[in-house]
């Protein structure tokens, strides 16, 4: 019997993936509950007042970049790890799937998952006063392509390639660095001239400032789009290349 074709295995992998993360606790704290927490304090303190910027305006973008990157980066490649360290991944290099199938269907279900978080996030903002420019949403959503497939690549690089506790460890350090000083919630002209040329080439600061810029002034930055690309494309190879099934 042959295989189905690669779009039928990716497809059928995405809903697997999807439902996994649905009815994982873990996975739904940091996909909803973390998100919401920051956006709640943004609503509610003066932090983005000091820095002399709109609080939800600014701040809406930044807590949906931190979506992509707790979903596709963190949550993934906990997740994989631990697949990985009891033989599910194993399992699955058994079949017809192969490496560029699992991190195709792993975006798919990150990007099923994030519109819901879009949903629950947006219509959150949306009550609590934010009012994005309607222009914006579709240079958002093409921002967010690239985003998710360079954080999902470099969750599952870091999962294929090191031992589940220190992956544990990595995405954990990472999300909290990310989110800080990485240029997502806080925009990173913001940040300390000592470190602001390095964030600026982080894929977090790319999707902070596209997201930003589209969803304050309703323009697209081809600057943050071909920042991110450029990361989904090699952290993706990388991860086709080096990821370990155990």
């Amino acid at each position: 019997m042959s295989a189905s074709p690669l779009t039928v295995r990716v497809l059928q992998h995405g809903k697997y993936e999807t439902v996994a993360m649905l009815r994982n606790g873990e996975q739904l704290v940091l996909a909803i509950v973390l998100p919401m927490l920051a956006l709640a304090a943004i609503a509610v303190t003066p932090f983005f007042d000091v820095l002399g910027v709109p609080r939800l305006g600014t701040g809406t973008p930044g807590v949906i970049a931190l979506c992509v990157l707790s979903t596709a980066f963190t949550g993934q490649g906990i997740a994989t790890g631990f697949d990985r360290r009891y033989g599910v991944l194993r399992f699955l290099s058994t079949t017809p799937l192969g490496r560029s199938g699992l991190i195709l269907g792993k975006i798919l279900a990150v990007g099923a998952v994030l519109a819901l978080q879009l949903v629950v996030i947006c219509t959150t903002a949306v009550l609590l006063g934010w009012e994005p420019p309607l222009t914006g949403v579709l240079p958002a959503l093409l921002m967010l392509i690239p985003g998710i497939g360079a954080f999902t690549a470099l969750g599952l690089l870091i999962a294929g390639t090191l031992r589940p506790e220190a992956t544990l460890a990595v995405t954990n350090l990472a999300w909290v660095l990310l989110a800080a000083v990485g240029g997502t919630i806080i925009p990173r002209s913001t940040l300390p001239d000592a470190i602001e040329p390095i964030v600026a080439i982080l894929p977090s600061a790319a999707l902070g400032d596209g997201l930003r810029a589209a969803l304050t002034s309703g323009t697209f930055d081809f600057l943050s789009f071909a920042l991110l690309s450029g990361w989904a494309v090699v952290v993706g190879l990388a991860a086709v290349r080096w990821f370990k099934w155990s």
